[in-house]
Parts: structure tokens; C-alpha cells; sequence
């Protein structure tokens, strides 16, 4: 296109050229205003001549000194205009002035005020119109494809302000407002929602612009746009733009998190205080993907002091560097390299730092290498949490609470039984602390409890992860079985749903998290293949891009997870938090048990160590690992 190449090559052009080029157009203007002023009538030659030569030297040196010239014309704003508005305004009645001082025969001020008019609006005229072709014409470089959005709130109509200055095509708003359809912003016009599918094969992409609608009306929305298996961009929400943590344009794939399980519901900050402010905190595998929120989390809620315990050095630093940036209040943070297995530097941490509260998150959990690695996973789950169990009571702690799992219930692999008795390890103290107490109502008594749930959105070894690595490689997405279901729940919510039950403890607590509502696995994998802007690809759309296959179940994997074995759950003063109290094994029975455990896996007896692990946990078949 001609206008496209000319354009091109204007921009081409060095900066000084391009600032020439304008104040060669402003001089044309100030000429075209002053015969227009005076209706173009040659007997006034003299008078026009003079005042040409006299606006235009002193409106171009007063432009260009006050910086008009230095903005980029297609960027231009309203701000921009009224500047030179009053300076415009300026140079004409100092024009007047020198000509009443000189006593040049002058036209009535209302001849000046005309050109005043005529020469403003003329310049204003021109750079828009010179905005506008360039915004046109000029190519995009990054996308060339029509466009809608959705919500055409304040957000949706700054959203496209900072669109067009990027030069994409929006051809359309879509809104749940009645009142809207039909009415237009800035020449884009609105439409209800259902109208959306007239534009499936015009439509390359749809932006959500809709960041203080609840979840639930959100996933309503994205649900009927995955249909059009158009990629879908969401914009960052409000609170990050008015914080000034991203700008409204600083478009994003919509997180997977935003859309499973049920609506997010705020931590009670009096609990959250009540269990973290003055406290010394200790969290046991802090570099791991709960422990290093609930370092986030405890942080924020000004504790006296945070304890890092980490085996791994490179967590360690970077959950340690992570705390030190968003560490506002200057909270004191120490940071101890080594395995909470071991007894003698637990203790030391525990009585060096007076410490209150410890949340034991340290554990292995993935099933696949806990299977292949039976003696190392049952060593770290059951014999850490002996160690910081031991540790606690030595230094009379507060609290102690372990970070459990919902595959610790009825287990069907080595991780989730080896979690089954490290509960009944904090099971056994809490009932030996209460018998102390009872005797002793002086004795100062720790109090044991446990928390399960299920999957942690954004975890290491997350599906969720897994899935977005395979479609960003292009496929196939692996599962073990399409129906397979699981729970999820963002992990701040569950390290804030995990120290606020701690408030709840009254020893030998199992604290079960409402986990919202199952997921089927292969729906989220369509799902976040959809989100993705792509189509699955079956044997009804064999042009589609991603494939997804069943692999078979793994050893030791469910179909679907619980998350009580033998007890109802009650209600707690927190509607998402429930209590249970479940059989157990006294601590006089299962420590000859974990002597002889132990011991086996220090003569590294595979099977000898598998069948007293099945006979702790007889809910646990095991007959698939003997062997």
C-alpha cells in the first residue's frame, strides 16, 4: 500500500528530519489561518506578510523550546494539546502587544482571537488526522488479527485506549450489560454475549477485560469462550494495577489456578495474627513448594523471629533471598542448611531460637520416586517427623504441626503410607503430652496435630505444570486415566488455611481442608489445551494440534483420593477447616515398631522394611511392592 510505504519511509527518516518535516506543516498552517482570518482578501498583503513572519518565528522557537516538538505524533495526548493550546494563546496576544507598542495598524482583537481560533484548531486538526493514518496504516509487527473484548467497562475502554496506540484491530466489544448493546466506545461497537459465535471466524483472539468480576461469573465466561478454541487473554487484576505492580495492557494466558475449585475465601486475619505475631516460627522443609509459602505467609503477619530448615542448598537460597525482598518489617530470618532427620540439629535449632510453633512440611511426595526409592522416602517421611516430635517435647515447644496429605488415607503406594505413620508418630505424642498434662497440670504441654489435604496448584511434580510443558512442546499430553479425579486448592490458600487451624489445636488434632470439588483430569487437560488457543486432536479432528493419551495407572495411584479413614468430620470456628479424631496407635506399641524400622532400613532390607511399614499402616496393600 502507497500510504503504508510513504509512512515507512517517513519514520525512516532521521529524528531532525521528522521534526522539520512537522515545523514545515505548522508554517503552512500559520500562513492558510492568517488569509483565512482575513477571508483571503490581498489588500491586507502587507499586514498578512507581517503577521505570517512574526507568529510563525516566535510560535515555532516557543514550540519547539517547550518541548512540542519532542513528542512522538502518533502517542500524542489531550494533555499534549492543551499545553499548546495556551501557548499558542501566548505567542498570538504577544504578537498583539509588540503591534500596539510598534503602532502597526492592527485588525480589532476579534480578528486575533479568530486567527487564535483557526491556527489552534487547524494544528490540533492536522496531528490528529496525522495520528490517526499513522495508527492505520503502519504495520503491526506483532499482531495483524481482528480482536474483541470482553467487558466494556472503564477497564474494557482503557483497555482499548492503550490497544489502538499499539495499532492491533479491535473489532469489537462484548458486555453482560443491556443498557450497552448497541452503543459504540470510540467507534468499536458493543454486543451482548451470545452474539459472540456471528464472530468466530473473524476473531483471532479475545481479551477479557472484566478484573473485579467474582471467579465464579469468570469461569461461567471463559467456559463459553472456550467453545470459539480462541485464545483467550486475560489483564492483570486491579489491585495489581493500582498498586503499580503492572499496567492495564500487560495482558496474560488465563492461570488454570483461577479456574478449578471453588471461590477464594480471604484468611481471617485475626487468626492468622493470633497464630503468627510475636511468635518464634520454625517450617521444616522450607524450601519446598508448601513450606516455602507458608514462609511467605508467616512473614506478612510479623512473627518474632522465622526459622528456615532445608536439606537442599538451592531452595534454601532462594526462598532465603526471596524473604529478604519482601521482608518489609525487618523480621529477623535465619536460615539452617541441613535435614530435619537429624535429632541433635533439631533440638539445637529448636533451644537456640526459643522456638513456639513448628510447621513440619519436610517429606518427600512424589509417588513415582518414593516408589523406586522405598527405603530413602520412608527414612525422611517417618524418621524426620520423630526428630522434630522428639525435639519439641525436649524443649516443651507450643505447637507442632504436621503438613499431611490425602493419600496418607487408606494408601495405595510407600509415600502415601510412610505420611500414614508419621501422623500416627504425632498421634502417639499428642496422646503421651495429654496424659503428662493430666497428671501434671504444671507440665507444660505441646500440642501435636496434623493437617490433610490434597494437590497444591503450582507444586513441584504439579499436573498442571506437567500439562503446560507438554503443550508448549507441542504434545501429546500424558495421563494415567481419563478418569482419574483429584482436589486442588491454590497453595497460599492452603498455608493460610494450614496456620490458621493451628489456632484451632487442642492436641491430637487432624484438620481436614475443604478442598472444593473434584477435578476430572482429562477435563483440565482439554481445558488448559483450549485456554492455550488450541484444539484437541481425536479421531473427530484429526487436523487438531494436541493429542491427549492415557498411559494406564502407575503403581500405587488412585483414581480418586479421600481424605478420612474412620472418623466424621466436625465443623470449626472456620467454615473451610474441619477436625477429626481418628484411631491411633499408643506410643508404647508403635515405638518398638520404629526401633525395628529403623533398623531395617539401616541394613537397607527392602522387604523386611516394607512389611512393617504394611504392618503400621494394615489399611495399605503392598503386595505390588514386594517383590
Amino acid at each position: 500500500m502507497k500510504i503504508n510505504y510513504l509512512l515507512e519511509k517517513i519514520y525512516s527518516f532521521p529524528r531532525l528530519s521528522r521534526v522539520l518535516l512537522l515545523i514545515s506543516i505548522d508554517i503552512f498552517i500559520i500562513y492558510l489561518s492568517v488569509f483565512i482570518t482575513f477571508n483571503f482578501d490581498l489588500n491586507n498583503s502587507n499586514l498578512i506578510k507581517w503577521l505570517f513572519l512574526s507568529i510563525s518565528i516566535f510560535s515555532i522557537l516557543t514550540n519547539f523550546f517547550s518541548g512540542f516538538y519532542l513528542n512522538i505524533t502518533r502517542f500524542i495526548g489531550s494533555q499534549t494539546y492543551y499545553k499548546f493550546a495556551k501557548i499558542n494563546l501566548i505567542v498570538i496576544f504577544f504578537i498583539y502587544l509588540c503591534g500596539e507598542f510598534l503602532n502597526f495598524k492592527l485588525p480589532s482583537i476579534f480578528s486575533f482571537l479568530k486567527l487564535y481560533i483557526i491556527s489552534t484548531s487547524l494544528i490540533f486538526f492536522i496531528r490528529i488526522f496525522i495520528r490517526d493514518l499513522v495508527m492505520k496504516y503502519s504495520k503491526n509487527k506483532n499482531i495483524n488479527n481482528s480482536i474483541g473484548i470482553y467487558g466494556a467497562g472503564a477497564a474494557g475502554t482503557q483497555l482499548l485506549a492503550s490497544l489502538k496506540l499499539s495499532r492491533l484491530n479491535i473489532v469489537a466489544f462484548f458486555d453482560d450489560n443491556p443498557k450497552l448493546w448497541g452503543t459504540k466506545i470510540n467507534e468499536v461497537k458493543i454486543y451482548p454475549p451470545h452474539q459472540i459465535y456471528k464472530f468466530k471466524d473473524s476473531l483471532k483472539q479475545i481479551l477479557l477485560a472484566i478484573p473485579s468480576i467474582k471467579i465464579s461469573r469468570k469461569r461461567t465466561i471463559i467456559k463459553m469462550l472456550q467453545n470459539l478454541e480462541l485464545p483467550i487473554l486475560d489483564m492483570p487484576s486491579i489491585d495489581e494495577i493500582t498498586k503499580g505492580k503492572t499496567k492495564i495492557d500487560a495482558l496474560r494466558p488465563i492461570p488454570i489456578e483461577e479456574l478449578l475449585g471453588r471461590e477464594v475465601i480471604e484468611a481471617q486475619s485475626d487468626l492468622m495474627k493470633l497464630a503468627i505475631k510475636n511468635k518464634t516460627i520454625l517450617i521444616t522443609g522450607a524450601g519446598g513448594s508448601i513450606g516455602s509459602e507458608l514462609c511467605r505467609q508467616v512473614i506478612q503477619h510479623k512473627p518474632k523471629k522465622i526459622v528456615i530448615l532445608e536439606i537442599s542448598e538451592e531452595n534454601l537460597y532462594k526462598i532465603n533471598e526471596e524473604l529478604f525482598q519482601i521482608n518489609i518489617d525487618k523480621i529477623k530470618i535465619i536460615s539452617i542448611l541441613g535435614s530435619s532427620s537429624n535429632f541433635k540439629l533439631v533440638s539445637k535449632t529448636i533451644k537456640d531460637n526459643n522456638i513456639d510453633i513448628i510447621f513440619h512440611a519436610a517429606a518427600y511426595k512424589h509417588v513415582p520416586i518414593v516408589e523406586l526409592n522405598p527405603i530413602e522416602g520412608i527414612k525422611n517421611n517417618i524418621f524426620s517427623t520423630v526428630a522434630v516430635c522428639e525435639a519439641s517435647v525436649e524443649n516443651h515447644i507450643e505447637k507442632l504441626i504436621l503438613i499431611s496429605t490425602d493419600k496418607s488415607v487408606r494408601p495405595t503406594n510407600i509415600m502415601g503410607a510412610s505420611k500414614r505413620v508419621a501422623e500416627l508418630v504425632v498421634q502417639a505424642y499428642a496422646e503421651k503430652e495429654s496424659y503428662k498434662f493430666k497428671k501434671d497440670s504444671n507440665y507444660k504441654e505441646t500440642l501435636f496435630s496434623m493437617v490433610r489435604f490434597g494437590n497444591v496448584l503450582g507444586s513441584s511434580g504439579s499436573v498442571v505444570l506437567k500439562f503446560k510443558e507438554q503443550i508448549k512442546s507441542g504434545g501429546p499430553i500424558t495421563l494415567t486415566d481419563s478418569n482419574i479425579i483429584r482436589y486442588f486448592m491454590t497453595m497460599k490458600e492452603a498455608a493460610q488455611l494450614v496456620i490458621q487451624s493451628s489456632v484451632l489445636s487442642k492436641g491430637g488434632d487432624i484438620f481436614l481442608l475443604d478442598m472444593g470439588n473434584p477435578v476430572k483430569i482429562y477435563d483440565l487437560a482439554k481445558q488448559m489445551v483450549n485456554l492455550s488457543g488450541l484444539s484437541i486432536k481425536n479421531k473427530n479432528n484429526i487436523q487438531g494440534d494436541i493429542e491427549i493419551i492415557s498411559t494406564g495407572l502407575r503403581p500405587g495411584e488412585k483414581l480418586y483420593e479421600e481424605l478420612l479413614i474412620d472418623a466424621e468430620a466436625e465443623k470449626t470456628d472456620h467454615p473451610l477447616i474441619f477436625r477429626a479424631k481418628e484411631n491411633f496407635i499408643i506410643m508404647d506399641e508403635i515405638i518398638p515398631k520404629l526401633k525395628d524400622l529403623k533398623r531395617n532400613i539401616d541394613e537397607r532390607n527392602k522387604d523386611q522394611t516394607l512389611k512393617i511399614l504394611n504392618e503400621l499402616v494394615k489399611e495399605w496393600d503392598n503386595q505390588n511392592n514386594m517383590n
